[in-house]
């Protein structure tokens, strides 16, 4: 027992001085910056300056690197939260694994959303970059083609339960907080805006009273954290508040699940659903609606 604590400190020890190591060296980085921003004020009589370039390209055999560096911190948060567990235990949507399962391929798709990619297309970069699969510890990713068909999958129960997958796994985030952080109103704001495509086949797009083609976006959030917590997707000629009662009542259990107590619901006038308010006010949800007058 007594080794295995000499052991620990002693690990503590060592991350304890490559901290202050990696303290020190970013500090002597912003010194020299620093420094070169100061001498850099002097008269200038050779003519403007960056219209040059002092780079030369070269192919290192040893050193790596990717433009996509933070993506090794995405992937050790989605693993403490336990993501993409709650998601393999939500979605059945393939018959066999080669070698992918459900969370593979829809975290391929976050991930391509967050290096800047627009499309599936854009996937075809992350496959390439060697850097990025490395730090993923993944010998590839699904292809374009393979993530479409796998988007092709999904109908309405399926989108809702990879939905209630992640708010699961926040629920997890939540609970390390401090009280306070539950003490204070769960604000649960509703809104729809129109999101255009450029497709011309797109499955449930529709045109607008102002003829843009697209579809009506739905979100349901929490305002204290910007945190989406359920969406919805229609066609653009649709009320924005279709389906809205149930991604509430979602919301507002989710919350009291987490341990909220007092609950907010917020929206404009198309949210002052007369139905549902009295139903709301004898479970205790207080609400701020807008009301066409």
């Amino acid at each position: 027992m007594n080794k295995a604590k000499r052991q620990t400190g002693k690990g503590k020890a060592q991350t304890g001085r490559a901290k202050r190591q990696l303290r020190s060296r970013l500090e002597r980085e912003r010194r020299r910056v620093r420094r070169q921003h100061r001498d850099a004020v002097v008269p200038n009589f050779d003519g403007p300056l960056l219209g040059r370039a002092n780079v030369v390209y070269e192919l290192s055999e040893r050193t790596k690197g990717t433009a996509h560096g933070g993506m090794g911190m995405v992937a050790r948060l989605v693993e403490k939260v336990g993501l993409a567990k709650e998601i393999d235990s939500s979605l059945s949507l393939l018959k066999l694994h080669k070698p992918y399962y459900e969370p593979d391929h829809v975290l391929n798709i976050a991930y391509n959303a967050l290096c800047g990619g627009q499309r599936l297309e854009d996937i075809e970069q992350r496959r390439c970059d060697r850097v990025f699969l490395d730090g993923l510890g993944v010998p590839a990713v699904p292809d374009p083609t393979t993530a479409g068909d796998f988007c092709r999958r999904f109908d309405e129960a399926s989108v809702m339960a990879l939905q209630e997958a992640v708010n699961r796994s926040r629920l997890g985030v939540w609970a390390v907080q401090p009280p306070s952080f539950f003490a204070q109103t769960a604000k649960i704001d509703a809104d729809a805006t129109l999101v255009s495509t450029d497709g011309e086949c797109k499955q449930g797009m529709d045109i607008s009273y102002n003829g843009i083609w697209g579809y009506s976006a739905l979100m349901v959030s929490l305002a204290n954290t910007r945190e989406p917590l359920f969406l919805a997707l229609h066609g653009a000629n649709r009320p924005s508040h279709e389906g809205v009662v149930e991604r509430y009542d979602l919301s507002i259990e989710l919350c009291r699940q987490a341990g909220f107590t007092d609950i907010l619901l917020r929206g404009d006038t198309d949210f002052s659903l007369t139905a549902e308010l009295d139903r709301w006010d004898a479970d205790g949800v207080r609400f701020v609606f807008g009301y066409d007058a």
